[in-house]
């Protein structure tokens, strides 16, 4: 269960807009510089964000990206069942394509209470939580805190 880099760059974002104002578009290129990730790969990865329905994005001027209604209580499971795939809970912690009670990797016994504890932690936080501890200043989402970096 370890994060890829685009599950870490969707939820990155998706806690930094949900941080600004409620229906407020947030660019990407500025999401992008914020949090030191790469625009177009951003990009790609709010686009799809968009189409299962938790993002919206504006064109033009004014345009961006904001959280759709109701998505500020979305969790962290939901989210990275999206970007990791429907598997990603499944998945052996060494990589084995087959890793059950029956067929079982030498982890196998030791990482299933500890996996259950993750899946717990990450089924109860939720976008407006992690977006509430950021903005106490305690945590932070980049190399810098938010209160540091350029407004």
């Amino acid at each position: 269960m370890v994060l890829s880099r685009t599950s870490q760059y969707a939820v990155q974002a998706l806690i930094y807009i949900a941080t600004q104002p409620p229906g407020e578009p947030v660019l990407n290129r500025d999401i992008a510089e914020r949090l030191s990730v790469p625009a177009a790969y951003l990009a790609k990865i709010l686009q799809n964000l968009c189409k299962h329905g938790i993002l919206d994005s504006f064109r033009g001027r004014l345009g961006g990206f904001c959280l759709r209604e109701g998505m500020h209580k979305t969790t962290l499971m939901q989210v990275l069942l999206l970007t990791e795939g429907p598997d990603f809970t499944k998945s052996c912690i060494l990589g084995l394509k087959e890793c059950s009670d029956a067929t079982a990797c030498p982890l196998h016994a030791k990482w299933i209470p500890v996996k259950k504890k993750i899946i717990s932690l990450l089924t109860d936080m939720s976008l407006e939580d992690l977006a509430k501890a950021v903005l106490t200043g305690k945590y932070r989402l980049s190399d810098l805190p938010v209160s540091l970096l350029p407004a």
